[in-house]
This record gives C-alpha cells, structure tokens and sequence, in this order.
C-alpha cells in the first residue's frame, strides 16, 4: 500500500479536503482517512455528514464522496476520541499487560495500525484494496491536538519507506499591502515547522487568490526544499469543480506518482466529464431564487450538502442557484414587534422565492417561523421541500390550520401538547445525545408509484436514504391527516414509520424524515431536490411527462 499525506498549515479552511478529494480525483486513488461528530455545533464545525453506516462525522467526507462517487464508513474518519478509547478498552482487556499506558507507544501504535488496516478495506465497490491510499491531516501544523497524529504518520513514513509515502503540504500565500507582493514567510515557518516534527513534504499545494509569480516559486522552492516542479498552485477559482482540473495541468498526477515509483503507470486522467460540469457551471446565467429557511443562515457550511444538492440539481436544470437565506426567527410575529425592519425584510425574500426549503435542524428556535414558511408555501402553491425537521413542521402546520387542532405540536418543543403530531422514537435516549438517533441508510418503500417522488425517482419500488432523527410524525394521526389529503406516500419497511409526505394538489409540496443531500451527487441530483428545482422553474411536469421515468438520476430536462 502506497500512501499520500494531504496535511495544512499557516491557517485553518485552506481547503484540504478539496485538494485530498482532488488528489484521489487525479489519481483515481481511494480510500480516505480523515470521534462521533454528532453533538459538535454547527456554528463550530459545519455541518455532521452521515454516512450509510450511520457514522457521523466531518464535513470533509462528504467532500470525499461527492468528488469520486465512493461510500465511506465510519472507520474512514479517525478522531483523537476514537483513538484514545480504543487505547483505554485495550488496556481494560488487559492487552498491555499491565504496561504503563502512554501517548508513545500505545496512542501512535493505535493510530499507525487503525490507518493500515481502513486503508485496506475497498470503498468504491470493487474487490480488493486500493493502490494508494488518500489520507487528510486535519488541523493546522502545530495545533497541539494533532501531534500525536504526525508523530504516528512520521514512523508511518518510515515503516513503509520514502517510495510508499507522498506528503502534499497545503500552505498560504497572502498578498500584503498595496504592492501586491506574494508573501512566501508564511509557508516557510509552517514546512520549518513541519520538518522539525519530522516529516518533510514532497509537494508544495499553494493556496493564493491570483496565480503564484515565478519569482514566488522559485523562492519556495530555495526555501522549503521542494522542487519548482512541485510546488502546485491552488488559486481562486469559480467552482470547485476547476480545482482536479488545476492539479491535472499542473501534471500533480506524475509528481505524485515519481514519488511514489509508480510513474511507469502514469496516464494523463480522463477528466473530460469534470471539464463539461465546470463550464456548465461557469455559463449559467438564468437565475432560479430558493427560499433556505434554517436556523444557522449565518454560516454556509451549516448547510454544507444541502446547498451542494441545490446546486447539483440546478446544473442538471441549467439553472443559476441563488439561495436566499432566511433566518427563521425573523418572520416570526414576536420578531415584528422588536425588530420590525428585519422581520418586513424576511417576509420580503420569502415572498420572492420560487422555492422554499426547510432543512433539518434541533431545538424550538425559530420553529414558529418555519411553521409559517411552510404555511405560506402551502397556501400560495409555492414549491416546498422540508427535509427532516422541514417535513415535520409542515405536519404539525396542517394539524394547526386544515384540521383545526390549534396546539399540534411536537412532543419536542410541547410535551404537554394535547395533539402530538410528532413523537420521540420509542428506541431513542433523551440522556445521552450522541449516537442515540435513528442513523444512517434505511429503506423506504413506496405505498404508490402515482405520486411525485416516486416518479422523480424512477418509479422504482423503494429508495435507501440516510437518516439522522429523534423524533417522527405521529402513526395516530395519519389517518386523519391522509383524509385530508396529507398523503404519506413513503414509510419504512414496518408501515408504521412516515417517510415521504406530499400534499394532494398542491404543485410540490413534499416532506422527507431522510436526509437526501448526503448522497446527491454532481451529475446525480437528488430526487426531491431536482423535483423542488423543476416545479420553482415550472418544469416539473414536463419532465415527469417526458423524462422523469426513464432518467431520474441523470435529467436532462427542456
């Protein structure tokens, strides 16, 4: 096995899981190695990316696998709380014999051995493990939470030797001042840094806002001991689908490759799907405005994958994406009174979205204003796709204003409530938060192949979908719901659980308790997120008419 180390420095958010995903796009390489993440706070760390094991975890993996089209699992991403409770559970088994238990050997031995044995374990659905091996170092060089990590990936690099072992250092290059020199000092002290800690990169991945000057290279290279040749230059680009194109021009593929004696295999990679998408992209002009009303609006990455499926689903329609964010407290009525010029702002780009989506979310902030998102949407026929939290607050909306039960509630944000139109999971905690919910991929069966989702997903008979919930629509009250025309056209395999929600009549009113960005790809929208794309640009139809059923996951609609 053959391993290439992707590590940061100078400052955090450089992008190194885009370029660790570019890597494995250029070389075709997989697998990736990035404890739970499912209590970290959005407004700290983005969103938690589920995967189809239930694994919750950094936002990067969903980089990873929307970039090669891979399935991770849980083992893929390595924590300092993995690593140190497996490390705990041994010595409580006794496997140390009673040794003094110290970060060297036993934390570095952990980790060392963890990274071998995933990095064998085949990911893209083929038999036997990949050639080389993608790993991301996460943090920034000299963060003291990572040195056990790079003192583990130094023996690593000795223990297979120099022609089994890449590291691509991803550093900063500012601009100071008005002159507009590109400063070098900063990469210097970080791969100073680096080698002091025992590990010396082979590649140089430069992060820059404008193409690196000649003079710049040249100096990196004198300074940092890597050749001109690799030392790569990641600067600013429209999309991110530009980035495998940079690292292909700038030939990182064979600098990778000669490092790792493996050139002889070395063929210009085939990048021509990557290359269509990005101009695509680049040329879009048609505009389509989507209402995000959500709880974190004021950080992106919050939201990472459901803006990334918005997007996929607009490039299959030729669309431009213009998210308008909308924080949900401030089309409240208490937000009218106390800050009366935002509330009227909020309500102003509601009102002119084509599409409104409610994504998923915890706790009862700004659930009333959510509430009376999905109630304009319903009521003025405007296109809504609530995912999760989102399909339980238009259920708990129609309760309210179709079957007139004025305190329809969640049992969560009312638990005295005396209609509980949603409920905690009979199998759930309420004292421990982590790893307690309902995870991971589950299959959902359609009752009916005459309604929407079913066809924009292929008038395929079931659907296996990513999860991550506590609660769920309440079984007692779909019958009344469903006389109403609150149809519940998808439930899991026992019935008895609420899955896919659409409104009779209505152009595109749907709910799903899944989660359906995680496994949106580019060239593969999701279902429900091209349905919510097509009905805000009055396509729906025709596309179900014409298209729909024969390519649901590859459209291409007039």
């Amino acid at each position: 096995m053959k391993y290439v180390l992707v590590s940061g420095g100078v400052v955090s958010g450089l992008g190194k899981g885009v370029t660790a995903s570019s890597i494995g796009v250029v070389l075709k390489a997989y697998p990736y190695l990035n404890t739970d993440a499912g209590t970290m706070s959005p407004f700290e760390h983005g969103e938690v990316f589920v995967l189809d094991d239930g694994g919750e975890v950094d936002l990067d993996l969903g980089n990873y696998e929307r970039f090669l089209d891979v399935t991770l699992t849980r083992n893929n991403n390595i924590t300092t709380g993995k690593i140190y409770q497996s490390v705990i559970d041994n010595e409580r088994r006794g496997n140390y014999l009673g040794k003094t238990v110290q970060v060297i050997p036993h934390i570095t031995d952990a980790i060392r051995d963890w990274i071998i044995a995933v990095a064998g374990i085949p990911v893209d659905g083929k038999e036997g493990p990949a050639d080389v091996c993608v790993i991301e170092l996460g943090g920034t060089v000299g963060d003291i939470e990572s040195m056990p990590f790079i003192e583990s990936l130094r023996q690593l690099s000795y223990s297979v030797g120099p022609e089994n072992f890449c590291l691509v250092h991803v550093s900063l290059v500012p601009v100071i001042g008005v002159v507009g020199e590109q400063k070098t000092k900063p990469t210097q002290h970080s791969v100073r840094e680096l080698r002091a800690l025992g590990l010396t990169p082979h590649l140089l991945a430069c992060r820059s806002s404008q193409p690196l000057l000649e003079n710049t290279k040249e100096k990196l290279s004198q300074f940092c001991h890597v050749p001109e040749s690799n030392i790569l230059n990641i600067y600013d680009v429209s999309n991110i689908w530009h980035v495998p194109l940079l690292l292909r021009d700038q030939k990182a593929h064979e600098a990778i490759m000669k490092q790792l004696n493996i050139l002889s295999f070395s063929k210009t990679p085939d990048l021509e799907e990557w290359t269509v998408r990005a101009a695509c992209y680049d040329n879009l002009t048609t505009p389509i405005k989507i209402a995000m009303v959500g709880k974190y609006t004021g950080l992106s990455d919050s939201y990472l994958s459901v803006l990334k499926a918005l997007l996929h689903a607009c490039v299959a329609c030729s669309l431009k994406l213009s998210v308008e964010w909308v924080a949900a407290s401030d089309l409240e009525d208490e937000a009218a009174k106390e800050r009366p010029d935002i509330h009227a702002s909020a309500w102003k780009v509601l009102k002119g979205a084509a599409g409104v989506l409610v994504p998923g979310g915890f706790g009862d902030r700004g659930v009333q204003g959510k509430i009376l998102a999905a109630k304009y949407a319903r009521e003025n026929r405007i296109p809504y796709l609530g995912i999760c939290l989102g399909m339980q607050i238009a259920v708990i909306e129609f309760a309210r204003s179709v079957l007139g039960l004025e305190d329809a509630n969640s049992a969560e944000f009312d638990p005295e409530t005396q209609h509980p139109c949603v409920i905690f999971m009979p199998e759930g905690s309420k004292t421990y938060m982590g790893s307690t919910m309902r995870l991971g991929s589950r299959t959902t069966l359609f009752r009916t192949a005459d309604c929407v989702t079913a066809k924009l997903y292929g008038n395929v008979s079931s659907v296996d979908e990513r999860h991550r919930h506590r609660y769920e629509v309440n079984p007692i009250m779909v019958e009344d719901l469903e006389k109403a025309d609150l149809m519940f056209v998808g439930r899991d395999e026992s019935g008895n659980r609420m899955e896919i929600m659409e409104l009779v009549g209505h152009p595109f009113y749907v709910g799903v308790q899944f989660h359906p960005e995680f496994k949106s790809r580019p060239g593969k929208p999701s279902a429900v997120f091209l349905g919510l794309i097509l009905a805000a640009s009055g396509q729906l139809d025709s596309y179900l008419n014409n298209v729909g059923v024969q390519n649901a996951t590859a459209p291409s609609p007039t």
